[in-house]
């Protein structure tokens, strides 16, 4: 998804309206009910909230032009890992084995014997469509982070083809790009 992001490919930014300000912190806090004690902190209501549009149907909400989530189309939002590495414990983990690890940070989507395999871990309450953490086995830090296309028992069962697919991961252009100036 970010594989060759860059600021370029920001087409527009707009400040956006307070009716729209408030309908993306509700997203935002029922999507992670653990940010709520931070949450004014993170999108303060007097400070401008700007949506980036980016090619691809991309939206980056940036606060004082540090990108801290991001959507695709209408779907759900999901921090960025900088900011998931802020507040680790705001989504749902999955883990993959050591043997993922390198390709999850070249941008591949997550298969499902990397999840089932025994250094891999699946959160069980995990439905299909949700963003998650991508952990890796041994690290104490997100590598990734990933919208599941089928429920974690389904993943168990047919641990076949695609689990999750990869959003956004370190060293991706999202990651690289502190700021958007």
């Amino acid at each position: 998804m970010f594989k060759k992001f860059s600021s370029e490919e920001v087409s527009a930014q707009n400040q956006v309206k307070a009716s729209v300000q408030r309908k993306i912190r509700q997203s935002i806090a029922e999507e992670y009910p653990g940010l709520e004690p931070v949450l004014d902190d993170l999108l303060p209501k007097k400070s401008p909230l700007i949506v980036a549009k980016c090619q691809n149907h991309l939206n980056l909400v940036l606060v004082n032009n540090v990108p801290l989530f991001f959507n695709i189309r209408d779907g759900p939002y999901m921090p960025t890992l900088r900011l998931l590495h802020q507040y680790p414990n705001i989504m749902k983990k999955l883990q993959v084995d050591r043997g993922a690890i390198r390709f999850v940070l070249a941008g591949a989507n997550i298969m499902c014997p990397g999840l089932t395999s025994p250094g891999g871990a699946l959160d069980e309450d995990v439905e299909a469509e949700t963003p998650v953490a991508i952990m890796a086995e041994g690290k104490e830090h997100a590598l990734a982070i990933g919208f599941t296309k089928m429920s974690a028992k389904d993943i168990k069962a047919i641990n076949k083809g695609i689990g999750v697919d990869n959003m956004h991961y370190l060293n991706d252009g999202l990651w690289k790009m502190e700021r958007l100036d």
